[in-house]
């Protein structure tokens, strides 16, 4: 049996995240009825310690749609089915067996499943990722596939790969509730599974190759340290030149020795302060040549 035949769906939205505003909106545009966004309760932010809603809620106000903090809410929304992007909960199979679910996940299963499948293909320096619409199980990241799409990485960081699935999951998206979306697909091939990043696979290790240094760099949040203090690598490229008796993390002008190649700086940020460019940096730090990072990191 189909969820969905095509054209116009009476359907429920599930999310929170920046993330899961535009294909919400996306929905919208393309003249959807969306009958209910579930997403988490306000939270207090900011230094004012205000409630606030979460992005999908105020962009669900502002479309003029009911929202609810209740995920059993949807079972008397009498829609076709749901869409859930980055929710963050798991959906009871007493809701599933109510009102089927479709996810977006932004990967191509059966690779990275879990919880950070973008962070995970840039690590791995996969050569493309993708967009799933996948139908929601029980077991993790298991369910079989309506439809996918790839996307190249390249050197993108991940925000600039954040933004390119988005892209690609709005299309999809509308372009198979467009088509209807039959049956799906099991998942073919051997699982890979991406685990959550820790905050200490933020630190750069210069014993690694500069070409794994860079995609950490790429996440956002890379860190050394310098002189006791945190240095923030926040665009870094890679010289494959060789580093002859050079020590792993030694600073050589805007170069940085690593156990192959160097990392060459591009903007930084000293702890306390703001990001600046590499070269302005070493104008006013002066440091000797030699000088080696993360000597003294404190993990």
């Amino acid at each position: 049996m189909t969820i969905h035949d095509g054209g116009p769906a009476r359907l429920v939205y599930l999310g929170s995240p920046e993330i899961a505003v535009r294909p919400l909106e996306a929905l919208v545009e393309a003249g959807h009825d969306v009958a209910l966004v579930v997403t988490n309760p306000d939270r207090r932010r900011g230094r004012g310690k205000d409630l606030m809603p979460t992005p999908v809620k105020a962009a669900a106000e502002r479309l003029g749609l009911s929202v609810s903090h209740e995920l059993e809410d949807v079972v008397g929304a009498d829609a076709e089915f749901g869409v859930v992007v980055a929710y963050g909960h798991i959906i009871s199979n007493e809701v599933l067996d109510a009102v089927p679910m479709l996810n977006i996940h932004f990967s191509l299963l059966p690779r990275w499943r879990g919880a950070a499948p973008l962070e995970r293909a840039i690590l791995a320096g996969d050569d493309e990722t993708g967009v799933c619409l996948m139908q929601i199980v029980e077991a993790l990241d298991e369910g079989g596939v309506y439809a996918r799409r790839s996307v190249p990485i390249g050197d993108a960081t991940l925000d600039e790969l954040r933004e390119a699935l988005v892209d690609a999951s709005c299309a999809l998206l509308v372009d198979a509730l467009d088509h209807g979306l039959g049956q799906p697909e099991p998942q073919q091939g051997e699982p890979v599974y991406a685990r959550k990043i820790k905050p200490e696979e933020h630190e750069l290790d210069f014993r690694r190759r500069a070409i794994e240094l860079a995609r950490v760099i790429r996440l956002g949040r890379a860190w050394t340290t310098l002189d006791g203090k945190r240095l923030r690598i926040n665009s870094a490229t890679v010289d494959a030149d060789p580093v002859g008796d050079a020590t792993p993390g030694a600073l050589h002008g805007d170069r940085i020795a690593t156990a192959e190649g160097w990392v060459v700086l591009d903007t930084v940020q000293p702890e306390g302060k703001k990001a600046v460019a590499a070269a302005d940096w070493l104008r006013g730090a002066r440091h000797e040549p030699g000088t080696v990072l993360g000597q003294d990191a404190d993990g």
